[in-house]
């Protein structure tokens, strides 16, 4: 067992003598501070006087929001400008109203509920509320409605609809209109919502605030949130009611009216007769007359002054030189407040050209589908849901053995607006068809129409014209009358030129139009262009001299495909893609062509 010693006695030492505290000194760290001149105090802080950092729900409190909602309704009514863009914006924006386009796996059943649909919203004349909506939107910064039962819709159809209310009747009296939010945050200014954010109740107040009649004006109903359409643009997080799109603007809209103002005054000072009767005489020298007297002067009428009084008309300054620069000037701030180009704020495109009115259009158009989108989403799906609901109860209103609602797919279907050049936007869209980068129902719907319907109508009026003799070409408004074309070639024997253009021969066109079958048979032959240049030779269209000169490089250039394997009938591979794009320029028919006329074209030089 090892022996375990006691531990040696530590020695013993004197106390340490007690320390003097060591002096630390702490230098204080530089401070790193970013520069933005807007955080500076400056002279111009009194411009910052009013910057604040209330939320948003306490920045838009009632109070404040009533003041712009009255004032920019003020200036609607009273100035024209404002008044001509609340009209733009909500034609624009609405037209003649959407048109829902089902997809349930059945066709005859889309068509059928699309037009149930278009009924209905014609009985509510929802485009009619849609477009006050929207005035309602950029006004008053909000705008609301609510769904109901109305039993004065027919019997047999289904009886929602919407009756639209103004902001000023969603609100909170127990608050008396000044309060933003409830002690708990549950209520926001007449919107109640849970512990989780979400919207639950709003409180809608019987009698509007500015009603003649103010009997229970503290009196509202608890409208449930799925009764009640909202659409606002939020641009705070935790925003939960809307500010008018013309509060930045109204200050602007105000002055341009006071300049106009000012200007008419000066006009009509200057046309009056105004004048000044004063004297540098002194006063033993002069005739009395009473200070600030006046005299009434007829037209027409020579009159005689007191001893020593002398006359000198009143000139009024008139700023008519700077009026429509100045008037310019503010309405463009205020087309870009409001998110408008130029030309559609001051309805004047005189300034523009082409292409810049292409290009605002162009940003106008990204605009307007930003809205709708808002609108669809916040509004139409949720209207259109609701109109489900009830028509799945209408006996025969909805086709049997249709997969359930909740699998449906819409889209909404706006009506579109003419191009500025109609014959450029239609070769646009003739090569995006051909290159397959487009669809049809994609050119339908920008044209506010349904493809189906358009391509069941076109091809009933085919029909029609077939039974009275009519033939069409390969465009639908290419319409061939029998007969007509053989007196006019009589008429003009050989190529038909007229303004150095020149007409397809018939052997050219039925090339064309083979090429352009063979195209859509095997898919293969020939380029976009190649295409183009086809349908423009099957119709019959004119070709121009600078299209027959390309014409014939192209012949130049392709002559060498005529010995390539699937060129004639009978070979393996016929017709090959060099046969086929042959072919979509005219073939040989279009080859002696466009030899003859530059033939002729070089004995003229």
């Amino acid at each position: 067992m090892a022996k375990r010693t006691a531990p040696k006695a530590r020695a013993s030492r004197k106390p340490a003598a007690p320390r003097t505290p060591r002096q630390v000194t702490f230098t204080k760290p530089q401070a790193v501070r970013a520069r933005f001149d807007a955080a500076q105090t400056s002279d111009d802080s009194r411009h910052w006087a009013n910057a604040d950092s209330l939320s948003a729900n306490a920045a838009l409190s009632p109070e404040v929001r009533r003041i712009i909602r009255n004032r920019a309704r003020y200036e609607r009514a009273n100035n024209a400008y404002v008044h001509g863009i609340c009209v733009t914006k909500s034609n624009d924006l609405i037209g003649i109203g959407p048109r829902v386009l089902l997809s349930t796996g059945d066709a005859a059943a889309d068509r059928s509920i699309g037009r149930a649909w278009y009924d209905w919203s014609w009985n509510v004349r929802l485009a009619d509320k849609l477009r006050v909506a929207t005035e309602a939107k950029f006004l008053d910064g909000e705008a609301f409605g609510l769904l109901f039962t109305n039993p004065r819709l027919p019997d047999r159809g289904v009886q929602l609809d919407i009756r639209l209310v103004e902001a000023d009747q969603v609100a909170s009296p127990a608050y008396d209109y000044q309060q933003t939010v409830s002690p708990d945050g549950s209520l926001v200014d007449g919107i109640e919502m849970d512990r989780h954010g979400n919207v639950i109740g709003y409180h809608v107040l019987k009698s509007h605030p500015g009603s003649n009649y103010l009997i229970g004006i503290n009196e509202y109903d608890r409208v449930p949130a799925e009764d009640v359409l909202h659409w606002f643009r939020s641009t705070r997080p935790g925003q939960h009611r809307g500010i008018s799109e013309l509060a930045p603007c109204l200050r602007l809209t105000a002055n341009m009216r006071r300049y106009t103002e000012a200007v008419i005054r000066a006009a009509e000072i200057a046309a009056d007769l105004a004048a000044f009767v004063h004297s540098n005489s002194p006063a033993a020298t002069v005739d009395d007359v009473d200070p600030f007297a006046a005299i009434e002067i007829e037209k027409g009428t020579l009159t005689t002054l007191p001893e020593g009084w002398d006359v000198s008309q009143l000139k009024a300054e008139q700023p008519t030189n700077t009026h429509q620069a100045f008037t310019r000037t503010i309405l463009g701030e205020i087309a870009r407040g409001v998110n408008l180009p130029y030309h559609k704020a001051a309805f004047d495109a005189s300034s523009y050209n082409f292409s810049s009115a292409r290009l605002d259009g162009s940003l106008h158009d990204q605009n307007v589908r930003v809205d709708r989108d808002e609108l669809e989403r916040s509004w139409l799906d949720r209207i259109f849901r609701a109109w489900l609901d009830e028509a799945l109860l209408v006996t025969g209103m909805i086709p049997a053995n249709l997969p359930p609602a909740a699998e449906w797919n819409w889209t909404w279907v706006w009506a579109g607006n003419d191009g500025i050049d109609p014959v450029k936007e239609a070769n646009a869209v003739e090569t995006k068809l051909s290159t397959l980068t487009t669809s049809l129902a994609a050119e339908y719907a920008r044209q506010g129409k349904q493809w189906d319907e358009e391509l069941r109508q076109i091809a009933a009026e085919r029909q029609l014209m077939g039974e009275l003799g009519l033939a069409l070409g390969d465009r639908p408004s290419q319409i061939v009358v029998p007969g007509l074309e053989q007196a006019q070639a009589a008429e003009t024997p050989g190529i038909q030129a007229a303004a150095d253009s020149y007409r397809p021969t018939a052997g050219m066109r039925e090339e064309a139009e083979r090429g352009l079958a063979w195209r859509r048979e095997h898919g293969r032959g020939g380029t976009a262009i190649g295409v183009a240049r086809a349908r423009d030779i099957a119709n019959g269209r004119p070709l121009s001299l600078d299209t027959v000169e390309r014409m014939a490089s192209y012949f130049a250039r392709h002559e060498v495909d005529k010995k390539g394997e699937g060129w004639s009938a009978g070979d393996p591979g016929y017709p090959s893609a060099g046969r086929i794009a042959w072919a979509l320029w005219g073939g040989d028919a279009g080859r002696s062509f466009v030899t003859e006329i530059l033939d002729s074209q070089e004995a003229d030089a």
